[in-house]
């Protein structure tokens, strides 16, 4: 999905329209020592029965979320962009 460097969006802090930059929300780090991953990895140890893996699902598609930074005023806020897609987010100049 390609979106412009730039946008013009409304700002509630300014309450006006501004350009606002857009950037990817980065994606957080996974937490080693949930209950989930501690359970997966005892899974994959040793060498008796099946081996637990990943299983093939089809998944549904994330929704792309922007950060956009206000050039007047300098606050970020959060936008979903579009619908559902399986793509990052791309920011074309």
């Amino acid at each position: 999905m390609k979106i412009p460097l730039e946008i013009k969006a409304y700002c509630k802090y300014c309450n006006s329209y501004t350009m606002h930059k857009v950037k990817q929300q980065s994606k957080g780090k996974p937490r080693t020592l949930a209950k989930g991953n501690r359970k997966h990895n005892e899974k994959l140890k040793g060498h008796g029965g099946k081996r637990a893996g990943k299983v093939p699902v089809k998944k549904q598609g994330k929704r792309v979320v922007a950060v956009l930074t206000c050039e007047q005023c300098k606050k970020k806020q959060q936008k979903t962009i579009g619908s559902r897609t399986r793509k990052r987010l791309e920011v074309k100049k």
